[in-house]
């Protein structure tokens, strides 16, 4: 199970561009608007047009854990619902390989 990425662009500043393809038809892009190394990115997902969604992911220190928090906001319930489950498993895939990553680095 997962995806390969086939290329990817990324410019990691506020303003900057990113474009990562897994395959025909599979682009996602979009535009940073917030970048707080090591603590914080905010991004837009372009791919949907007026109804993308903006992500954002926040990194804290808790009780000597870091502590992941991700928000996805879309721009009305309409554009939520049209997105369907698609986002929702995409997450769980990268929680998984995030946590299989960490195993493999611990």
């Amino acid at each position: 199970m997962g995806m390969t990425p086939r290329s990817c662009e990324i410019d990691v500043r506020a303003g900057g561009r990113y474009r990562v393809n897994f395959g025909e038809g599979m682009d996602f892009f979009g535009t940073y608007l917030e970048v707080t190394p090591p603590s914080r990115s905010v991004w837009t997902n372009d791919e949907d047009g007026e109804n993308g969604s903006v992500t954002s992911v926040t990194l804290t220190e808790k009780d000597g854990k870091t502590l992941l928090v991700l928000s996805e906001v879309y721009p009305s319930k309409e554009a939520l619902d049209e997105a369907g489950t698609g986002a929702a498993n995409a997450t769980h895939e990268t929680f998984r390989q995030l946590d299989e990553l960490l195993v493999e680095l611990a």
